[in-house]
């Protein structure tokens, strides 16, 4: 189908397009890749009379360090995440996890945050945000705001971000030494959806779990922190014992639709395997 006529903005700068945001007012939608918001509007999901495209500003793209923090532009396409020096350094889960995004044409096209911003659990970078510990960096008219990737997600397509902010920065600390790292992805079919996913990033000190961070990729209205499953592995022996008691954990906190994908009960087991799955890959990185 072919969208429903709309008029086309093309900013040069963060505040111009914060500034267009506010004179267009709830009309208007923000495009990045596009690759979630135009399929919406072919379908007539979505009848914005107002794209503002944020491809022309270059503030927005790039990975740099900022101390311990890497610090990436939210509209870094994924290709350049899976090439970027600084990030194969610093927090290699990203390079690895891209990979398993969709296919390199979406990848030379979809950024991070787009990913990110529209509040899709389906998306794979939700999920990884709340493993990394991620913060989120917000523009709007009265100047910026940091949200943690915790507090971010509110619902199926609802975040934190007000309707006249937009996403110009993705923090993430960067690991330290010794940290284990695993994104395990059940999907179809290449450039599908996950049926479940699992984001890890863990340390050990003599075996025992001494740190550790889960995110759930599309087993709940909103990309899901397990810390349940977090509190069954801290400051206990990794063993198959352990890893079984977090899975189950997890499982017990998920919240899965029935869909094409598979009914409740099997993404639910899915979430579960998939989390006994990068527990081991993250354990074993990390010595």
């Amino acid at each position: 189908m072919i969208p429903p006529a709309f008029e086309y903005h093309a900013p040069h700068s963060v505040g111009e397009a914060i500034g267009l945001l506010g004179s267009l007012g709830s009309d208007a939608k923000l495009l990045a890749g596009g690759h979630s918001l135009l399929p919406m509007m072919k379908l007539r999901f979505a009848q914005p009379g107002h794209l503002i495209d944020l491809n022309r500003i270059a503030e927005l793209r790039g990975i740099c360090e900022d101390g311990g923090t890497v610090c990436i532009g939210a509209m870094t396409v994924e290709n350049d995440l899976i090439a970027s020096k600084v990030l194969q350094a610093r927090v290699p889960l990203l390079c690895e996890a891209v990979k398993l995004i969709a296919d390199p044409q979406v990848r030379n096209r979809g950024t991070i945050g787009g990913d990110i911003a529209h509040g899709d659990p389906a998306n794979d970078h939700p999920a990884l945000s709340l493993a990394l510990d991620a913060t989120f960096v917000l523009q709007g008219p009265n100047g910026k705001r940091s949200v943690k990737a915790d507090d971010f997600y509110l619902g199926t397509y609802m975040t934190a971000l007000a309707d006249d902010e937009i996403l110009t920065e993705i923090r993430v600390p960067a690991f330290a030494p010794k940290t284990g790292y695993a994104y395990t992805k059940l999907k179809r079919k290449t450039g599908d959806w996950a049926t479940a996913g699992a984001a890890v990033v863990m340390r050990l000190d003599g075996g025992v779990v001494s740190h550790v961070r889960i995110g759930l990729t599309n087993v709940a209205p909103t990309a899901l922190r397990a810390t349940t499953a977090e509190d069954a592995l801290k400051g206990q022996p990794l063993s198959d014992a352990t890893i079984a008691a977090a899975a189950q954990a997890a499982m017990a906190a998920c919240d899965p639709a029935e869909d094409l994908r598979g009914s409740v009960d099997y993404k639910r087991a899915m979430a579960g395997q998939m989390l006994q799955r990068a527990i081991r890959q993250a354990a074993a990185r990390c010595a």
